[in-house]
């Protein structure tokens, strides 16, 4: 199915100059030409217009479009803008607007350092991101929807965008498009941009008291209010508010299991999917607070001025507090992801204890899918020279990372999978399971399932040397393997995958259990047997296939 916004635009562009070519030349002149066949007659494929795709959602009404059939609506605000006073602070109400607001266009992504984005020029190739205006008023939601006004309540996807807690956007990649996905499942699909990184995750709350208690977590309440913005509208979207599943990818992913864990999230999800990206803990609070009182010395501030952060211009806030995080990190030798940005145990918004831990808690009634890739990294996607390297090579590549551990840790690995080169030994030891197998043993001592699946389909991109790569699922789990070519190369062998994956997940939508469609059975996870599915040209169920490897990596 044609679905890229970029070739629609083209296929006008192309379609007009046929007709100027037609028109501009006498018969004659094309006698000796190819024969050109005529144009099968049918409708425009784009709508818009005054009573076209008009919603209303509780601040006012919004005006899409509908494009190959599927109501589209970019850019709704679900929050109030965030800078200024509202720095740190909750998300607010956005302010109810009077007439029929225009939701044709993307919304603003979040406050990040956008220097040097594309320097990269093979990884903007292969992702070629989508980033529109950045500012702090970012609070949009994007929906995709088949109708509007035929009264069925569809399942509703809602997809947290990855890049840590740091980068993305709800439309980075062309890969999270929810046409095809609505189109496929006769699902409403929503997307939605959040604070992120320091703007979003800085813990004042030691040096600003009360008033600041959700300043290192606003990011995630961001999200929280979308999800109400969803309780609340989705059903004038085609949707039922009572089924709704959240998804995301890499850090995306992540903040799936800290949704699933926060007590606001009650009512608000009732099924998950962490794709390359899970966590069973947030950030110390101690640190988190420790760092934020160090953003306030770096600024020069004393605790009665903390409110001057809030004027600071967002990027020069950003690089300042990257700046203290990576003394910090120096200091006390910490190594969490992404700068120590992210959500906060501080007990109040997002519980201390492992997550998953109450097993009569809201999130043991949410069924999961957690699924990874086999390499996450390719250490040769653009240095062909390693795809020689050997095992010894190996072993000092990864003696940093593991130390001693390392000559038993790539020897248990090559033991478990004889058939693969030294540099995939490397790749499967890089891009370990063991953060997603914790995830799914945590969850799976509720009573709701979890289902666990390992991506293994390679594309013939770089000759071969991308394999199984981070991000590259996304487009077959929303079919939009000819919307990401850089990712997949295109062609059938992709779209099979893609319809048994985007199949499984519409059922696991409207069900809970993604079995009943083209996938082999798919039994829920258990510590004892490890059930995975793997996915790949050939899918099939395997009991745990690297516990054995995982058994030499450091706990």
């Amino acid at each position: 199915m044609e679905s890229n916004r970029r070739r629609f635009f083209k296929t006008l562009g192309v379609g007009a100059a046929g007709i100027g070519l037609a028109t501009s030349f006498p018969a004659s002149a094309l006698s000796n030409g190819p024969k050109i066949k005529p144009v099968k007659e049918d409708g425009p494929i784009l709508l818009i217009g005054d009573t076209i795709a008009v919603a209303t959602t509780s601040y006012g009404k919004v005006r899409g479009f509908v494009l190959r059939g599927i109501h589209t609506f970019l850019g709704i605000p679900y929050g109030a803008d965030t800078s200024g006073a509202n720095r740190f602070m909750p998300p607010q109400k956005p302010t109810p607007w009077a007439d029929i607001r225009p939701a044709v266009w993307l919304g603003n992504t979040a406050p990040q350092i956008m220097d040097n984005r594309y320097a990269n020029a093979y990884s903007s190739f292969v992702d070629h991101w989508n980033y529109d205006d950045v500012s702090e008023d970012c609070l949009r939601m994007n929906v995709w929807t088949p109708s509007i006004s035929d009264g069925k309540k569809r399942p509703v996807m809602v997809w947290l965008h990855g890049g840590g807690y740091t980068n993305g956007n709800a439309i980075e990649q062309d890969g999270y498009n929810g046409e095809n996905f609505s189109c496929t499942g006769d699902v409403v699909f929503c997307s939605l941009n959040h604070r992120l990184g320091p703007i979003g995750f800085s813990n004042l709350a030691g040096a600003g008291g009360e008033k600041y208690k959700a300043s290192g977590n606003v990011g995630m309440l961001d999200i929280i209010a979308a999800l109400k913005w969803v309780r609340d509208n989705i059903a004038n979207f085609g949707g039922d508010p009572g089924n709704v599943t959240i998804m995301g990818q890499s850090g995306g992913g992540a903040k799936v299991c800290t949704v699933c864990a926060m007590p606001s999230a009650k009512g608000l999800v009732h099924k998950g999917v962490a794709l390359s990206g899970s966590t069973t803990k947030g950030i110390d609070k101690n640190y988190s607070e420790k760092l934020g009182s160090y953003i306030l010395q770096e600024a020069g501030l004393k605790s009665s001025e903390i409110d001057k952060l809030q004027q600071i211009p967002w990027k020069e806030y950003i690089l300042l507090a990257n700046k203290v995080a990576e003394k910090l990190t120096k200091e006390s030798g910490n190594t969490m992801m992404r700068g120590s940005f992210g959500p906060v145990a501080d007990g109040i918004y997002l519980p201390k204890e492992q997550y998953y831990s109450d097993l009569e808690g809201f999130s043991a009634n949410i069924p999961m899918i957690i699924s990874t890739m086999f390499n996450e990294s390719s250490p040769s996607r653009t240095d062909s020279s390693l795809e020689n390297i050997t095992l010894e090579g190996v072993k000092t590549k990864l003696k940093d990372r593991f130390g001693e551990n390392t000559n038993k840790i790539v020897e248990a690995y090559s033991k478990t999978f004889p058939e693969k080169k030294p540099i995939e030994i490397w790749s499967l030891i890089a891009s370990n399971r063991q953060s997603a197998i914790n995830t799914a043993n945590a969850k799976s001592k509720q009573k709701a399932p979890v289902y666990l699946a390992w991506f293994g389909w390679q594309p013939p991109l770089f000759d071969s040397r991308m394999r199984a790569f981070h991000c590259l699922d996304i487009c077959f789990w929303y079919n939009n393997t000819d919307l990401m070519y850089t990712h997949t190369g295109g062609g059938s062998r992709p779209r099979r995958l893609s319809a048994k994956m985007s199949l499984a997940l519409v059922q696991f939508m409207k069900t809970g259990n993604p079995n009943g469609t083209w996938l082999p059975e798919w039994p829920k996870y258990s510590v004892e047997k490890g059930e995975t599915m793997i996915l790949d040209d050939m899918c099939e169920l395997k009991n745990d296939p690297d516990r054995e490897a995982r058994k030499a990596l450091p706990i």
